[in-house]
């Protein structure tokens, strides 16, 4: 069970390993992107590609989605970034359980976005944990896990396929143990959970009373997705690239610009500077910040709001 191309990252490593994959479920079909085109999730492909038949179900709480899953009588189901919460129904059908590829270090960051918040929270390791799924979010027992250090400079866009690979040889070794009953469960200690809820398109926007570190880990954390932006005059800049800049040498309200020759900097909260390298208006495209300079003036004294 499974959806984007982190999951089928698994998929893959599974059909690698010659396990016999009964079925794949996956979400259906969804518009994507300006244009808004049909398309069929990472999984799907994959799957049919392979002779695998595929099930796109709208809920798992359909009695007939049930019976189904019951007919194919699975040892266990593999579960990678479904986007669906499985119920208890479903939890029961395998005698091996349901597991989990989880892209964080568990307890830490459980929820929808593990990547983007290990990234945002500037956690020095991450890596992949996989878990026997249970009622709670992300709350079941550990059967592997292995951390790897955070890259430098990572975004979402470059950790994520990473740490896909990795869930992809976890969760062949973890299956592994299973049928060989070597593996223990490890039970989380819910003191040391973290949370990492799904991101939404208002997240992204950009508090430069914070400190400056923390804007920059976000524009990481947030790429590709929600992106990050502030509000200029009424219009909506999304921020791609940016850099720790010195402290700010005069005083000044935190978001108040600081353009030089050739660098648009931000005063963050902690009077540190924000450099914006490469940013984006509403229906233009993707431009440095010297670029946008030419064609956007800024007054001196121009203060972003904070939120």
């Amino acid at each position: 069970m499974g959806t984007p191309e982190f999951a089928a990252a698994s998929l893959g490593a599974l059909l690698e390993a010659k396990a016999n994959v009964v079925a794949a479920f996956t979400q259906p079909d969804k518009p994507v992107g300006r244009k808004r085109i049909l398309t069929e999730p990472a999984v799907k492909v994959l799957a049919r590609s392979a002779g695998i038949p595929v099930h796109q179900p709208r809920t798992l709480k359909d009695a007939a989605v049930v019976g189904t899953l019951r007919d194919l009588r699975p040892d266990v189901i593999a579960v990678a970034a479904y986007g669906k919460i499985l119920p208890v129904d479903v939890l029961s059908i395998p005698p091996m359980g349901c597991i989990n590829v989880h892209a964080s270090l568990l307890p830490r960051h459980r929820g929808a976005s593990p990547i983007a918040h290990a990234i945002w929270s500037g956690d020095a390791e991450t890596g992949v944990t996989i878990m026997r799924m249970e009622e709670g979010l992300d709350t079941g027992p550990m059967l592997l896990q292995r951390a790897v250090p955070m890259p430098a400079g990572a975004t979402t866009e470059s950790l994520t396929p990473m740490l896909a690979g990795l869930g992809g040889d976890l969760i062949v070794a973890a299956l592994r143990g299973l049928q060989a009953d070597i593996l223990e469960d490890a039970p989380q200690d819910d003191a040391l959970a973290t949370h990492a809820p799904r991101l939404n398109a208002g997240d992204g926007r950009l508090d430069f009373g914070r400190p400056a570190a923390s804007l920059e880990r976000q524009v990481r954390a947030f790429r590709p997705w929600p992106g990050t932006f502030f509000l200029l005059d009424g219009w909506k800049i999304k921020v791609i690239e940016v850099r720790l800049g010195e402290t700010a040498r005069s005083g000044g309200r935190p978001g108040t610009v600081v353009v030089g020759p050739e660098s648009l900097g931000v005063r963050c909260g902690d009077g540190r500077l924000l450099e914006i390298l490469q940013l984006q208006r509403e229906g233009r495209r993707p431009m440095s910040a010297v670029a946008f300079l030419r064609g956007f003036t800024l007054p001196k004294g121009t203060v972003l709001p904070t939120v």
